[in-house]
């Protein structure tokens, strides 16, 4: 089975991983789109359409999962209220840690220059 996962191309396997946490959020994405998004690693758009960041495929999977998870509960959460950091909290218990490391349009770039 693991044999599998690595034959896919990273951006399937984000595709996957996304689909693995809709079904364990019990939410049905109209699509999962993975594309060049300057700037973000994922949006939700109120059509249905979830959208991750090609380079998103390249980050750790526990950066994976709080991305996915944030768009993905965008489907029962709105705004990012007191229910939604509370799901946030039971789902990626550091995802506050993780939203502090994660990389914001031009800053995302300069720090990776610098292996981070």
């Amino acid at each position: 089975m693991r044999m599998a996962r690595t034959s896919l191309y990273p951006e399937q396997q984000l595709r996957r991983r996304a689909m693995g946490w809709a079904v364990k959020l019990k939410v049905n994405p109209e699509q999962v789109q993975i594309k060049r998004l300057p700037g973000k690693w994922g949006s939700c758009a109120p059509n249905g359409v979830v959208t991750f960041a090609d380079d998103l495929a390249t980050e750790p999977e526990d950066f994976q999962d709080y991305v996915i998870v944030h768009e993905l509960l965008h489907f029962r959460y709105r705004d990012h209220g007191k229910q939604f950091k509370a799901m946030m909290t039971a789902l990626v218990p550091n995802w506050r840690q993780l939203e502090r490391e994660s990389r914001h349009s031009t800053e995302r770039q300069t720090r990776r220059g610098r292996g981070a």
